[in-house]
């Protein structure tokens, strides 16, 4: 089964636009998607802080920094394909 990871944090100018993006992307192919707010967890903050938001497919990491709504519909669907 596939599935998404969303890491990000409070105050990340970035993230907000990408948990958008990843969420309608997911909710709209049906792929469980979870979000973690890594703020205040040092060893999520010393994994993530420095790429955020990062999003995992399937365990590995698919973007950082920026999410491609096209790009993240393509993964998503040859993930699902599997």
């Amino acid at each position: 089964m596939t599935a998404v990871a969303l890491y990000w944090a409070q105050g990340c100018h970035l993230c907000e636009p990408a948990k958008v993006t990843t969420r309608a992307v997911c909710a709209d192919l049906g792929v469980a998607l979870e979000e973690i707010d890594i703020t205040g967890d040092a060893t999520l903050e010393a994994t993530y802080r420095a790429a955020l938001p990062v999003i995992e497919i399937d365990g590995r990491r698919a973007f950082k920094f920026y999410v491609d709504e096209h790009d993240l519909r393509e993964r998503l669907a040859r993930s699902l394909a599997r």
